[in-house]
């Protein structure tokens, strides 16, 4: 059969790119623009063996051969199969290694050439596992063209027996690789301090009583201050001092002989401070101000002796928000356009959260309830964010949850999509 066929070892094809571009094989370290890539591979085929694309086969591994995004969006490609092993831990660090791919490998290769289902192969891959593989469908008839990607250290980055046993060798240099791979901009993420008016709430100290009763320092025996516990400075003024719940003002710090309390207070404790303290900006910080003065806090433990808030329940989920026509063409955007970068997914889901508020009136005053919990997500809209990252394998490699740095840079997207709206408070930096 007059055709070409392309076996890609994605394992191979990626890590060796990243190699190569970043001096590390770790793939998360490029990021791939797989239209481009698929693209590429198949108009240098064609160029290389002379004959038409019958299909590219890609190979590559996946916790419990689950799809992860991007096998989503090449499984919807044409001309495109995709078949997956396992990614398993190994090894006394547990690092991750593929499993079952060779095989697979080996099993197309000469199931293709023994139905005689095209008269030359190529080969991205560099493993001598396959060279049984290769010699068979040479036995059958079928010209071998194996691809090489440039090593980053000039030597070889493939088994010698493969380029040895293939019928032709050409290596994908790094002109090549650039048009389709590059190195991923890594962004840091960084958590913004509290704001000041919260800060000075913490830092205040607390009455002596409740120093005492927390057991931070015996009646009477306070000890030298420490300005790494947040104590007044040699020669400059206490932080303010918080009222106790009684109403009588607590006692000025005595010189040397008064230590604020270390630690953080407790809900309790920040509910009975008073006066009112300075308003947020329209952004709330865990501490909103009530009608009498006092504080009102969100998400406190102490339920029933702290005044709760319940405005997240005027927040509709995107599920309320899409209809069924739009929860299907989201889900063909997930697989066709979504690479499944926690900051992306956090700014998706954003957009479409926003944009179904409905009219103007409306949709500003739900986005006034939402960014009075700045720089906090709401309960039931952080949830359903978290299990919409899900669906990207964000979970798979980290034991079925999400990790830190990963769900700060989900929830840092979906605010920066939010701040870049017209009249939206601006978002820290940071953020």
């Amino acid at each position: 059969m007059d055709r070409c066929i392309v076996l890609v070892d994605a394992g191979y094809l990626l890590g060796a790119a990243a190699s190569l571009l970043t001096g590390n094989p770790t793939r998360t370290g490029i990021q791939v623009e797989l239209d481009r890539l698929v693209g590429a591979i198949r108009e240098r085929a064609e160029a290389d063996t002379g004959l038409p694309l019958l299909r590219v086969y890609w190979f590559d591994a996946a916790p419990d051969r689950v799809p992860q995004p991007e096998h989503r969006r090449l499984r919807v490609m044409n001309r495109v199969t995709v078949k997956l092993g396992a990614l398993t831990r190994s090894g006394g660090e547990g690092r991750w290694a593929q499993k079952g791919v060779d095989a697979a490998m080996h099993a197309e290769l000469t199931g293709l050439a023994r139905n005689n289902a095209c008269s030359d192969v190529v080969l991205i891959t560099g493993d001598g596992d396959l060279l049984p593989g290769l010699t068979a469908a040479k036995e059958h008839g079928v010209a071998v063209h194996l691809w090489a990607v440039q090593a980053g250290d000039g030597d070889y980055n493939q088994s010698e027996d493969l380029v040895a046993e293939a019928d032709v060798r050409h290596v994908l240099d790094s002109d090549w690789i650039r048009r389709s791979i590059s190195v991923k901009e890594t962004v840091v993420p960084r958590t913004p301090g509290p704001r000041p008016e919260i800060a000075a709430i913490l830092s205040a100290p607390l009455h002596e009583k409740e120093r005492v009763r927390s057991g931070d320092a015996p009646d009477g025996d306070d000890g030298p201050p420490d300005p790494a516990d947040g104590g007044p400075e040699p020669g400059g003024e206490p932080v303010g001092v918080a009222p106790p719940r009684s109403g009588k003002p607590c006692p000025e710090p005595a010189g040397v002989g008064a230590r604020p309390r270390a630690g953080v207070p407790t809900p309790k404790d920040l509910a009975g401070l008073a006066p009112r303290p300075p308003a947020l900006n329209g952004h709330g910080n865990g501490v909103a101000t009530g009608d009498h003065g006092s504080a009102v806090l969100r998400w406190s433990t102490d339920r029933g002796l702290v005044e709760q808030t319940s405005r997240d329940d005027q927040l509709p989920t995107l599920a309320q928000l899409t209809s069924a026509a739009q929860r299907w063409a989201d889900r063909e955007e997930d697989i066709t356009a979504i690479g499944g970068d926690p900051q992306e997914v956090g700014q998706v889901f954003a957009r479409r959260w926003s944009a179904r508020l409905g009219e103007p009136p409306a949709a500003e005053e739900l986005l006034r309830v939402l960014w009075s919990f700045y720089p906090r997500i709401p309960h039931r809209i952080d949830g359903e964010l978290l299990r919409y990252a899900a669906r990207f394998g964000l979970l798979a490699h980290k034991d079925d949850q999400i990790d830190e740095e990963d769900r700060y840079a989900i929830r840092a997207g979906f605010w920066r999509e939010l701040g870049s709206r017209p009249g939206a408070p601006a978002v820290e930096d940071g953020e």
